[in-house]
């Protein structure tokens, strides 16, 4: 199965074709897979260089003059790296652009701390505006690209990952799916650890809602997923665990309820390993994920 970013180049392309709006932005990574959409369009396929805050400038630049660009390069490069021109450039200057990233929280782990980015997301939230996909297999991350290309001039992030779940579902850019449906819990799984979450939950008595697009957050979805009096949830996220709680209990102020979030501690591993090792080290696989949700949620969720 070919990945999500194998999908970026050659949908970003055919956009550049259909839409004279449309500009891609880079700073040398993925530079290749332009190359002929270069040609074509010279002037709307930019190489910046290792340049990553010029990268966020030049295309808040472009954006000023009525261009939709489509900015591209790790997360770590494209969130953390130029920051201010993030705040500043698109925010203050209210300026849209859509940021792709590759890489995720730890996709190449042989490349260092420098490359991986779980908080990525939770950096995002301090600024306003910002809608985040995060999809979970290639046939979402290429309705959602073309979802945030189309978004007018919205700013939007989409998180492209390595990591994927075996089949795609129907997305929307907006709302979330429910999945299973049960009566002690609600566990909402985000983009690429749905796969886990469902092998985790299997024969518990849980509500699993699925996240592709996380900001806005579906507070109605999750709300309608509450049947209870009080609220038991657990978020279980692919970036920092806990960057959506302040969500889950801003869409259940009224409530009583309580919040478990799982995703990628803070704890920096030093060894480079494999992804699938990164991930069962944070409790992200299936069996840490079943037992960290079963103790949660107690004995009413396996009966």
């Amino acid at each position: 199965m070919d990945t999500m970013r194998d999908r970026f180049a050659p949908v970003v392309s055919a956009l550049l074709d259909e839409d004279p709006r449309v500009a891609v932005v880079l700073a040398e990574i993925g530079a290749d897979g332009f190359a002929e959409a270069g040609r074509r369009h010279p002037d709307r396929v930019i190489n910046v260089g290792i340049r990553e805050q010029l990268l966020v400038g030049a295309a808040a630049g472009l954006a000023l003059t009525g261009l939709r660009p489509v900015v591209h390069t790790f997360a770590s490069f494209l969130v953390e790296r130029p920051f201010e021109q993030v705040k500043l450039d698109l925010g203050h200057q209210d300026a849209g652009a859509v940021l792709v990233s590759a890489a995720a929280s730890f996709d190449w782990p042989a490349g260092g701390y420098t490359h991986m980015a779980p908080g990525d997301v939770a950096l995002l939230d301090t600024l306003d505006g910002w809608t985040v996909h995060v999809p979970g297999h290639p046939d979402e991350a290429e309705t959602l690209l073309r979802h945030a290309v189309a978004a007018g001039d919205d700013k939007v992030y989409v998180r492209l990952s390595v990591q994927s779940n075996a089949d795609g579902l129907p997305v929307d850019g907006e709302r979330f799916r429910v999945l299973r449906e049960g009566g002690s819990g609600v566990v909402v799984a985000v983009g690429p650890v749905l796969d886990g979450v469902l092998a985790a939950t299997q024969g518990l008595d849980v509500t699993v809602l699925y996240a592709t697009t996380v900001r806005p957050f579906d507070a109605g979805a999750l709300r309608r997923a509450v049947r209870a009096a009080r609220a038991d949830v657990v978020l279980v996220e692919p970036y920092l665990a806990g960057t959506s709680a302040a969500a889950v209990n801003e869409a259940l102020s009224d409530v009583p309820h309580r919040v478990l979030g799982l995703g990628v501690g803070r704890r920096e591993l030093r060894r480079y390993g494999l992804v699938e090792e990164h991930a069962a080290a944070h409790g992200l696989d299936a069996r840490s994920l079943r037992e960290r949700i079963g103790g949660f949620l107690g004995a009413a969720a396996r009966s």
